[in-house]
């Protein structure tokens, strides 16, 4: 019998493995700007966006010092954030800019626009809102046709002008 996940469900938070929490956190604390919730020590700390329990738990209970997880292995591809709008996107966008940190990539899917960046341990980061769902692309099926075009950076960072 098959079944289809409800649609309230939503999911909730990432756990990564790290090698060093602090360099973690000078990521996603510091220049991502999420709030620590809770930390236990050295090993693990959750942190959160809107008082949230936690969106991301970050850990080094097998990671400890280790380095990056090899690119051709299986595994996580990128962690999404969400952001709520347009103009959120584009103040993240220049805070990184501001802070010169290194992006691989940017696009435009047609239901979404996303800027993709490495964190410290190279856990692959998508940071992207989602465009109102009556401007996505649709095939003459009524199915979803997302692609992947170049994002017009230019008038992401107009976002901060208005």
């Amino acid at each position: 019998m098959s079944y289809i996940v409800p649609p309230g469900t939503r999911i909730g938070h990432v756990h990564l493995k790290v090698s060093d929490i602090d360099k973690a956190l000078s990521f996603y604390k510091d220049l991502l700007g999420f709030q620590i919730m809770a930390r236990y020590g050295t090993q693990a700390v959750f942190i959160a966006a809107g008082g949230y329990h936690h969106h991301i738990g970050l850990n080094t209970w097998y990671s400890k010092n280790a380095k990056p997880a090899p690119v051709n292995a299986t595994g996580l591809f990128h962690t999404a954030i969400l952001y709520s709008t347009r103009k959120e996107l584009a103040t993240i966008f220049k805070r990184l800019l501001d802070a010169d940190y290194p992006f691989t990539g940017f696009a435009d899917h047609g239901v979404s626009e996303a800027l993709y960046l490495n964190d410290p341990d190279e856990n692959g980061v998508e940071l992207y809102w989602d465009k109102p769902k009556e401007q996505w692309p649709f095939d003459e099926d009524g199915n979803i046709d997302m692609y992947t075009h170049q994002l017009d950076l230019d008038s992401l960072l107009g976002e901060l002008e208005k």
